[in-house]
């Protein structure tokens, strides 16, 4: 199965990235990571919002108490939803490699914050994974991580999926909801060496993993449980970079995708790259998990 994605806004991003649908509101946020900006897209009004920050921004997710909380280049901070300008630092990330940045995060379903790092240059091995706990307390949790990227959870079989790009392949590791320890991590998904890189994904509520292809354009579909392929979703844009489920059904499939590195003949061949996309799939998707604070 191939189908083709619409365009919803071509919002030009260097770097988009992180989609969230947010329940609340009814808007899909991302973020330009490059261009240090969080995006909002209002479907039923059909506007368009941006705030630009100081410092790169690898992602936002709600936090229940009202604001964001984002994964900036130098850790973690509240964002009240007001004042750019005025962030509350929660964590400081890495101040030892400056030329490490955060990248993707997301909350797991007992509202923890989970978010990796990566190298700006050319390392391939000083990135790391983290957690951040209720209590606001944050642990490393793998090391030697060449780009952090998707994350996902299926809850009832205590399972968490992960990408670290440079590998090209998806993982699984066994997870405790309870106290959000992982263990015995294995590939279960590869990329044949080529242009295709996994970076983004998300999970159906068929427990199907939804896996965007930076340099592939495409997103595809994958049974976690026998690294089968089910379907492939052509998106007009190069590198595409992460998915969500959205909409008032969460049947809707938003698509990130990015315009950095590519070369004018590239920009030529997909001008639409760094735009938003949708694209309905016939499942369903979950609603995404928030940050929640026990302090």
């Amino acid at each position: 199965m191939t189908d083709k994605a619409e365009l919803v806004v071509d919002a030009q991003a260097v770097l988009g990235e992180g989609p969230h649908w947010n329940d609340t509101d009814s808007k899909l946020y991302w973020v330009d990571i490059e261009g240090c900006q969080l995006r909002s897209y209002d479907p039923a009004a059909g506007k368009v919002q941006a705030v630009t920050f100081a410092q790169r921004i690898g992602a936002a997710v709600p936090d229940a108490a009202g604001g964001w909380i984002l994964a900036l280049q130098e850790g973690i901070y509240r964002y009240d939803g007001n004042s750019p300008d005025q962030l509350e630092q929660l964590a400081e990330i890495e101040s030892e490699l400056p030329n490490n940045r955060l990248n993707d995060a997301k909350c797991d379903s007992s509202g923890r914050l989970w978010f990796g790092s990566m190298s700006m240059g050319s390392d391939r091995s000083s990135g790391s994974l983290y957690v951040m706990e209720n209590d606001g307390q944050v642990r490393q949790v793998l090391s030697g991580v060449g780009i952090s990227n998707g994350l996902a959870w299926d809850d009832q079989l205590g399972r968490m999926y992960y990408i670290d790009s440079v590998t090209r392949a998806v993982d699984a590791l066994d997870y405790e909801l309870e106290t959000g320890k992982v263990s015995n991590r294995r590939a279960i998904i590869h990329f044949p060496e080529g242009k295709d890189v996994p970076d983004g994904m998300t999970i159906d509520r068929e427990g199907m993993l939804w896996v965007a292809h930076w340099g592939g354009a495409r997103v595809s579909r994958w049974n976690p449980h026998t690294g089968e392929q089910l379907a492939s979703i052509e998106i007009p844009a190069l590198n595409v970079t992460s998915c969500a489920f959205g909409g008032e059904r969460l049947d809707e499939l938003y698509i990130t995708t990015a315009r950095n590195g590519m070369s004018e003949e590239q920009l030529e061949r997909w001008p639409l790259s760094g735009g938003l996309f949708k694209f309905k799939p016939g499942v369903q998707g979950d609603t995404a998990s928030i940050f929640r604070n026990e302090k």
